[in-house]
């Protein structure tokens, strides 16, 4: 049986119907037309500027994923005096967020130069420009206290006290050591109106008082975000570097890229070599505030975008070994130094004399299949965390603790280079690898012209040896003579095939030194070449001037026979997040040197023999893995203390990575291998060896 609706339910529905519709289509009618203009006067009392969002910077890390400097967000507290003093208590609003302040331990910043607490007087730390600031202050808000321009202002503490409280309308139901703190705030709010910048209450706040600030919403008071970088290691700061304005020079360069005028790059190291991907995009919102400036809403324009995230080839537990073998045994050297000179003293009876002491180093760890520097170390260093507040200071060093060392100190290379030399014979077939030579111990070859170089043997001899005994023995006489024979031209071309004189490919740039030859002796000294530099330069001396980045990739290319890779210390560069890694930087080989006829085997049988019964011999004989070494000595035509040079691989037998070390007065090359073993201890995780003794280059072994 069909049901019919009735007609009377029908016609009740649709008056219900009719009405609502009349009821919504009046309210939208007010909406639209009766409450547009209030709405729009409430928006209009509200105040929309644009703020950039900067973009966090990506962080750095070493090989193993360990961080070494990130960022982090850091919220300080503004107050905007235009708007503060618009409000009806000011003051309170001041005395609030102080109050706040003691209760979470919050320093705020308060540079009025006078105590906080009674009885008041002028701080001890109040500087000449505060107090200047302040003479010049009193003469334009009260002439009438007649301060006169002397070093202390001609008005007591208590009486500027009482008149503070007068000038920034100060109740007196407020105790005097809360006036005293308003005041400093009130203070510090004109002096950076004149100064035409923004006052900071407090910087790098913790949660529980952002917290605080943000839920108080207190009128003209506001909250800034800014990232910072955070420096997870103390080590390693020439290698990382550190970030500033642009100058001049960059700004062109960084706007065509986008960047804002007062954005923070980097300056040197890693953050200014890999700037492209550790620096972000920022962003901006559009922030709306009432008259008092209390924020009524906030609209994001365009989102910032992290910077990525870049994986070094350092290892950072390496980096420290190798820096703080550098430190300790400089240390060492002078101390020692220090107590044999103030012994002679008392011996000789005589007045005490300075000794020169050691002054600076490097040491570069390189993997000699790959090319890249596991370690980058210098000395003197300097704090990252702490590099703007102690750059007067380091400035002004002798030392130069900014100085890379490692990457842009020019050093003679000592014995370390005779490697070149015999590698230079071999190839030209001035010698064959059974060819002997007799040490004479005196070159006589130039003796008519007044130059007999010594061997360091002298008077004494080698004997007859062939090459590598050679550079077991290090003997000066065996290199003057197949030199002598060959020329400068071959001994420079074959420096040039391991890397030297030239530029390591290293991203954070390095300096190309100097090969000694014919042309760079004109370029440098304008001058001829003789038989006598031929004789210097085969042997590590003349104007051979090689970087310890470019001696450590020497030795790699020795070691791994031949290949000459480009050093570099980027592993890979991630996504903020770590969720994808978009480049990976594989070994880029710069040269192959052509070693047919298998010359660069009795390179590597000369430096194992130098650690094995040569000059390297009693403290790294018995090493733990066999290691290839040559040291060097280099006499500073200033200085009474020799420059010592030392470089070495291992295992010698499937070498994995190489060293270099120098020291500025190391006295040796062999007073350098405990710097080298402590960074192979650290390697190779192995027990340090104990070193009692050393023999210095070019000595007899007992």
């Amino acid at each position: 049986m069909e049901k019919y609706i009735k007609t009377s339910r029908i016609v009740s529905l649709a008056l219900i119907f009719a009405l609502l519709l009349s009821v919504y289509g009046l309210t939208l009618y007010r909406i639209q037309a009766i409450d547009s203009e209030a709405i729009l006067s409430d928006t209009s009392n509200l105040t929309a500027s644009t703020v950039t969002v900067y973009a966090a910077r990506g962080s750095i890390l070493d090989r193993y994923g360990v961080l070494l400097v990130s960022d982090r967000t850091v919220y300080d507290v503004r107050i905007d005096r235009n708007r503060l003093l618009k409000t009806d208590d000011p003051n309170g609003i001041i005395l609030k967020l102080i109050n706040a302040c003691r209760q979470y331990g919050v320093e705020y910043n308060d540079i009025f130069p006078v105590t906080t607490t009674a009885p008041f007087e002028y701080r001890a730390d109040a500087t000449s420009t505060q107090k200047s600031w302040m003479r010049a202050y009193f003469t334009y808000f009260k002439s009438s206290l007649n301060v006169k321009d002397t070093e202390n202002p001609d008005v007591s503490a208590t009486q500027l006290i009482s008149w503070m409280r007068e000038h920034y309308g100060i109740d007196y139901t407020v105790a005097a050591e809360d006036a005293r703190r308003i005041m400093g705030v009130r203070y510090g709010l004109e002096m950076q109106a004149v100064n035409n910048s923004e006052y900071m209450f407090a910087n790098d706040i913790p949660a529980e008082f952002l917290t605080f600030v943000s839920e108080q919403n207190l009128p003209a008071v506001s909250i800034l975000s800014h990232s910072e970088r955070e420096y997870h290691t103390e080590y390693a700061a020439h290698l990382l570097g550190y970030l500033g304005a642009m100058d001049k020079d960059e700004v062109e360069k960084y706007e065509a890229l986008g960047y804002p005028r007062n954005a923070t790059v980097g300056k040197t190291g890693v953050e200014a070599a890999f700037e492209e991907y550790l620096h972000g995009t920022d962003g901006s919102v559009t922030v709306y505030t009432d008259e008092t400036g209390a924020v009524n809403d906030v609209v994001e324009n365009k989102p910032a975008k992290a910077g990525s995230n870049v994986y070094l080839t350092i290892s950072l537990s390496l980096q420290k070994a190798a820096e703080d073998a550098l430190r300790n045994a400089i240390s060492q050297m002078n101390d020692t130094r220090v107590e044999q000179a103030q012994e002679k003293a008392r011996e000789e009876n005589t007045t005490y004399v300075e000794p020169e002491l050691a002054e600076g180093g490097a040491v570069v760890v390189m993997d000699v299949r790959t090319g890249e520097v596991l370690a980058l170390a210098n000395y003197p260093s300097f704090n990252l965390a702490t590099f703007y507040e102690d750059y007067s200071v380091n400035a002004s060093n002798p030392l130069h603790p900014f100085n890379n060392r490692a990457l842009n100190g020019l050093y003679e290379p000592g014995s370390t280079y005779k490697p070149v030399t015999a590698f230079a014979a071999l190839r030209s077939h001035t010698i064959a690898p059974d060819t002997t030579i007799l040490d004479e111990s005196v070159f006589r070859e130039y003796a008519e012209q007044g130059y007999s170089p010594h061997c360091w043997i002298y008077p004494g001899s080698h004997g007859s040896i062939n090459v590598v005994q050679a550079l077991e023995k290090s003997c000066n006489y065996f290199f003057w003579s197949v030199a002598d024979k060959m020329g400068i031209t071959r001994i420079a071309e074959t420096a040039r095939l391991f890397g030297l004189g030239s530029p390591t490919g290293i991203e954070l740039g390095d300096s190309s030194g100097t090969v000694a030859s014919r042309e760079s002796k004109q370029e440098q000294q304008n001058e001829g070449w003789w038989a006598a530099d031929t004789l210097l330069a085969c042997i590590g001396q003349s104007i051979n001037r090689f970087t310890p980045i470019q001696l450590a990739n020497y030795a790699a290319t020795i070691a791994n026979g031949g290949t000459h890779y480009n050093a570099t210390v980027l592993r890979s560069v991630s996504s903020f997040d770590y969720t994808n890694v978009f480049i990976r930087r594989t070994p880029s080989v710069e040269s192959v040197i052509d070693d047919s006829e298998g010359y660069i085997p009795l390179l590597q049988q000369g430096m194992r023999a130098v650690a094995k019964t040569g000059t390297a011999a009693q403290a790294l004989s018995n090493y733990q893995v066999p290691v290839a070494a040559k040291t060097g000595t280099v006499q500073q035509d200033n200085s009474a203390v020799n420059d010592g040079v030392f470089i070495c691989y291992a295992p010698a037998d499937n070498p994995e990575i190489a060293i270099a070390v120098v020291v500025e007065k190391g006295g040796s090359g062999s007073a350098l291998i405990s710097i080298a073993k402590d960074v192979m201890d650290t390697y190779f995780a192995g027990t340090s060896q104990s070193v009692s003794t050393v023999s210095p280059d070019n000595s007899l072994l007992k």
